[in-house]
């Protein structure tokens, strides 16, 4: 029995229980005000503009949505700017996002799929005009940068791959109002449908907030 080996993988699994959440993504920029003027002309929230010191300055603001953010600033990153490939946001409906980012000035690629695979990142050596066939899930895309040259991939998922937990964010009082009042409508069907009061709401709730905001289907 080696119980080195027996320790380090016992250290391992324990390790394997620690959750660890993306937080941020740092973007390299040359103009900060420039960036956060873009990316708040997207619609995302300002979490915080703070310089902490001469020389440094921190810029954080969230996708909608999103429980990962982007900083940029002064001093924040040595890497050169617009040098960021591939960052990946996620939407239920490819149209009505071009849509949306266009209406909001920003020059954004035709819709495209990847010829390689449905999961298969987005390249830009498989890419062939129009949705995915049959608009499979994580098959359809749209790219655009910011002033810098950073780009950004969006890509529709309308089904998660199985048992793929999705982190639900909601930004504001409101937005998270509107969503208990769906899963309380929902809950009253659901209720009415089983005949009798459902002790576990709670836990049905959970779900059908969850489901609904990875565009899955939703518990009866």
């Amino acid at each position: 029995m080696n119980t080195e080996t027996d320790s380090k993988r016992t250290g391992a699994a324990e390790a394997a229980r620690v959750v660890m959440k993306l937080e941020v993504v740092v973007l390299p920029v040359s103009d900060v005000d420039r960036a956060k003027a873009f990316y708040e002309d997207l619609g995302w929230t300002l979490d915080v503009d703070l310089p902490v010191s001469a020389g440094y300055r921190v810029v954080e603001l969230t996708p909608p949505g999103s429980p990962t953010s982007i900083i940029f600033g002064s001093g924040v990153t040595d890497a050169a700017a617009g040098s960021a490939r591939g960052l990946q946001l996620v939407v239920s409906d490819i149209e009505t996002a071009r849509t949306e980012l266009v209406a909001r000035g920003v020059e954004v690629s035709e819709i495209f799929h990847d010829t390689t695979g449905v999961f298969h990142h987005a390249g830009v050596t498989a890419r062939e005009p129009g949705p995915a066939p049959q608009r499979r899930s994580y098959g359809s895309f749209i790219s655009f940068q910011d002033p810098d040259g950073n780009e950004w991939i969006v890509q529709e998922v309308t089904t998660r791959i199985p048992g793929r937990i999705v982190q639900t964010r909601f930004d504001s009082p409101e937005e998270l109002a509107v969503a208990l009042r769906a899963a309380a409508a929902a809950h009253g069907v659901h209720e009415a449908r089983i005949g009798h009061e459902d002790a576990n709401w709670p836990e049905w709730y959970a779900e059908y907030m969850v489901r609904a905001a990875a565009g899955q289907e939703v518990p009866e």
